[in-house]
């Protein structure tokens, strides 16, 4: 039992750590929220979101993607065009105080659950790697493998939005969001050109 646990902890705290596209929003999100309830949407929806994806592949789904070949490739296929527009959306973020103006709650569900649920990275990170080691655990374990493992997801966004809303009071030009912003987006199209790679290697 505490095995498990302790694995669905350490597995997760290294696949959610990696600055993606849904790190960044939910950083943007806690920069840009005066109140906590303004940003609490968007934490709740992206971990919501992870729940569902490890629950998911917990259950099973992870064998039936990772035996089928063409599915993996449509999901790096719409990966690839979905990381190009979100690096483009990042690039050009506009400072927290104005985004705060711009996006309402429904927009912020909307767009925490696009970068949760069509980020491959987090589809295959859930399904091809917590789905893979989960198998190796029957039962009860299994569950509380999944459960530690969405626990850490709980906790990571809602330190996340806080780290960002301090950042977001000491910066309150968003100078240093901006720089934020576009150091992402760069690294967010490398990993789109590098999926690009993979994928072009696997038509050939």
């Amino acid at each position: 039992m505490t095995e498990a646990i302790l694995h669905g902890i350490v597995l997760a705290f290294g696949l959610i750590l990696p600055l993606g596209v849904q790190n960044i929003f939910v950083f943007n999100q806690g920069a840009a929220g005066q109140k906590f309830r303004q940003w609490l949407p968007v934490v709740v929806t992206a971990a919501l979101c992870d729940t569902l994806l490890i629950s998911i592949a917990v259950g099973g789904i992870s064998l039936v993607l990772l035996s089928s070949v063409w599915l993996v490739r449509i999901i790096y296929g719409g990966g690839i065009v979905f990381l190009a527009v979100m690096g483009w959306k990042i690039w050009g973020a506009v400072p927290a105080e104005e985004q705060t103006a711009e996006l309402s709650v429904r927009r912020q569900i909307a767009f925490a659950l696009s970068v949760s649920l069509l980020n491959p990275h987090a589809i295959m990170d859930t399904v091809g790697v917590i789905g893979v080691n989960s198998l190796q655990y029957a039962g009860s374990n299994r569950w509380l493998f999944a459960a530690a493992a969405a626990a850490v997801s709980w906790v990571w966004f809602f330190a996340l939005a806080c780290t960002g809303r301090l950042l977001g009071r000491a910066d309150p030009s968003g100078v240093i969001i901006r720089l934020l912003n576009k150091a992402s987006a760069l690294l967010i199209w490398g990993v789109a050109v590098y999926m690009a790679v993979q994928l072009w290697q696997e038509l050939r």
